[in-house]
């Protein structure tokens, strides 16, 4: 595989920071931020961190698990199941469901039937860090941090510091 950096820290916190300031433009309060394991979680306390930052109130911070709610979990491996963490009553409230890649919008489908679980809020936003396109499912972003155009056969691959990497980094991967 060859592997293309497209963004480094610096763009990462800038967009966070920038995406922070979006989701909390013109509310009175801020939203519960739910993230989908694993990266989405990560970036969900990042935004968390930014809009705290900002002066404003912390917001509640959830974990989603989608694993069990996959359309695509036939003839695969015993899947591995993190479970879902969500501390706070969702009924009626702002949820902002966060990503760090949005590519078919599977992934999304799935969190949002889960989410349904937990009860029904009053409205489901979602922000992703990066958005690749090729939708097989009707799912757009209300906050995206960058575009990037690629072809089916490429690969995102967001690296984060709290995941083990050195730094931060959106990468561009394809097959040789």
């Amino acid at each position: 595989m060859t592997e293309s950096v497209l963004q480094q820290t610096k763009a990462i916190d800038a967009e966070l920071k920038r995406l922070a300031s979006e989701i909390t433009r013109g509310e009175a309060e801020p939203p519960a931020l739910i993230g989908i394991r694993t990266h989405g979680v990560t970036v969900a306390r990042r935004l968390a961190d930014a809009i705290e930052a900002a002066g404003l109130p912390r917001p509640d911070l959830g974990a989603i698990d989608i694993t069990l709610y996959r359309d695509d979990l036939a003839g695969r491996a015993l899947p591995q199941v993190h479970g879902s963490e969500i501390p706070f009553d969702i009924e009626g409230r702002r949820v902002v469901l966060v990503d760090d890649v949005l590519f078919t919008g599977r992934t999304v489908r799935a969190a949002l039937t889960e989410l349904a679980d937990y009860g029904r809020p009053r409205r489901i936003e979602l922000c992703v860090l990066v958005d690749r396109g090729h939708r097989e499912v009707p799912i757009c972003a209300d906050y995206t941090g960058f575009r990037v155009e690629t072809r089916p056969d490429q690969r995102i691959k967001v690296r984060l510091g709290e995941s083990g990497s050195d730094g931060d980094a959106v990468v561009l991967m394809e097959a040789k």
